[in-house]
């Protein structure tokens, strides 16, 4: 029994000995097929930079040649100016640059015998032009004038014609400096204006063309338009159920509606209805029946 357990622990020893060097061995070829690999690498690479380094120079030598193969067909052009200068005597140069100066003076001579021609063909062009020019400005004096004319004929102030703002009879008159009977007042008193006859809800329209500049409530007239004309006139439109159709400030034309007929004159809300309508002229009243057309 105990040789066999002494040739187990033999066999066991012997086994792991072997495990061990074949490790090792296996190791050591892993490490030499690495460092030949690298080897390998190595030289590669040290063959592609000599390769490079050489096609540089062969570059740069290339480029020098060929200056320098420029530099000595530029010497070799500027030796044989001199040599040919060389066999010329001072005399034969000073002849030289006499001709080329003759040449050169004839030339001139030539342009200056061919532009004379065309000098005085200018000089006549020019008068001729001189000539449509006065004609020309002439005819723009003359247009502008007659447009002047045509301006000043157009801004001439065209006079008033003042229309009847409803359509209807007086029904009672303008009585500045006499009195007249109010049924609303029962009392007699003077009437800045004149009373037309219409139907309540009737359209109100303007005398004549101007800007509107008031609209109020007057406390004895009611609702009251007043629209500011040329030459100083001013119209009055009073006794309105509404003025919604205007505004202040706007322009208006002849015969555009500016509001309706009503009963809201508290001196006049017994008569019947009607507008009342007034006319001033740099602040004085007039009869508005002596300006309507």
């Amino acid at each position: 029994m105990r040789n066999d357990r002494r040739r187990d622990r033999r066999m066991k020893g012997n086994d792991e000995n072997t495990f061990s060097l074949k490790n090792t061995i296996y190791i050591v070829g892993t490490i030499l097929a690495l460092g030949i690999i690298a080897f390998f690498i190595t030289v590669m690479v040290y063959n592609n930079s000599v390769d490079k380094l050489y096609s540089d120079l062969e570059t740069k030598e290339i480029g020098e040649l060929t200056n320098n193969e420029e530099r000595r067909e530029e010497f070799s052009n500027t030796i044989e100016e001199a040599s040919a200068n060389l066999g010329k005597t001072v005399n034969e140069m000073v002849n030289e640059k006499n001709d080329t100066k003759t040449t050169s003076t004839e030339n001139e001579e030539v342009k200056q015998t061919t532009t004379t021609p065309k000098e005085e063909k200018t000089e006549k062009e020019t008068k001729q032009e001189e000539k449509k020019d006065t004609k020309s400005e002439n005819k723009t004096t003359e247009s502008n004038t007659t447009k002047k004319a045509e301006t000043t004929k157009k801004e001439e102030k065209q006079p008033l014609a003042f229309a009847m703002p409803v359509e209807g009879e007086v029904q009672k008159e303008y009585a500045k400096d006499k009195l007249v009977y109010s049924e609303t007042l029962k009392e007699w008193v003077t009437h800045t204006g004149i009373d037309i006859k219409a139907e309540k809800t009737t359209v109100v329209k303007a005398a004549e063309e101007g800007t509107v500049i008031a609209i109020k409530n007057d406390p004895r007239y009611g609702t009251t338009i007043i629209i500011e004309h040329s030459d100083g006139y001013e119209t009055r439109y009073a006794n309105l159920l509404t003025a919604e159709f205007v505004a202040v400030g706007e322009k208006v034309t002849k015969g555009q509606t500016i509001g309706t007929i009503g009963d809201t004159g508290a001196f006049e809300i017994l008569d019947e209805p009607h507008l009342h309508f007034e006319v001033l002229k740099n602040g004085e009243y007039e009869d508005p029946t002596s300006i309507i057309k």
